[in-house]
């Protein structure tokens, strides 16, 4: 009996994980479909991608370009909408624009002697806080899309010597990522 309940837990181990996985897909895949009111499964999907990849050529080139600052001077200057939107639009392109900002994983004790934390310098110096010598640390939170900005005097933030996406996938999974 024992045998069997640990091979169910094991077939649990492998099959949740993926079936959440695969769900998040094909709920992804039935929205597109959804939104562009197209009724063959998954062209609404590829159509989104089509249509992503098409903006990103427009902004490539001079014309689009001016366009999109365009748009984007307007929504940052609508009262509530700018707040969402430059908060979404830092995030994004923190991840994946020419300015990344979680390329600096550090590891900071927390208390002298007590526990350290893994986070991303986001700010070298805080000057324009009137707090010169120090930095602000990102901290994600694990199995959440959420985290805190702690700032700390410089000389108790130590960089790490790993790539920037498995510290993040490291602090994201609740340290289990990486073993």
């Amino acid at each position: 009996m024992k045998r069997l309940i640990g091979y169910f837990l094991k077939g649990l181990l492998v099959f949740v994980p993926a079936a959440i996985t695969l769900l998040i897909i094909f709920w992804a895949i039935k929205e597109f479909d959804g939104l562009l009111g197209i009724p063959i499964p998954g062209l609404g999907f590829v159509a989104a991608v089509a249509i992503i990849t098409l903006i990103g050529f427009l902004a490539s080139n001079y014309i689009g370009n001016k366009l999109f600052l365009f748009i984007d001077k307007l929504f940052t200057r609508l009262p509530v909408i700018k707040m969402f939107y430059a908060a979404i639009r830092d995030l994004i392109q923190a991840f994946a624009g020419e300015r990344k900002s979680f390329d600096k994983p550090v590891v900071v004790e927390l208390t002298v002697g007590g526990p350290k934390a893994i986070g991303f310098i986001t700010h070298d110096d805080l000057g324009f806080l009137s707090m010169p010598g120090d930095v602000a640390v990102y901290f994600p939170q694990s199995y959440n899309f959420a985290g805190s900005v702690l700032i700390f005097p410089a000389e108790r933030v130590s960089p790490l010597n790993i790539e920037s996406s498995k510290a993040m996938a490291f602090v994201v999974s609740g340290g289990v990522s990486g073993k």
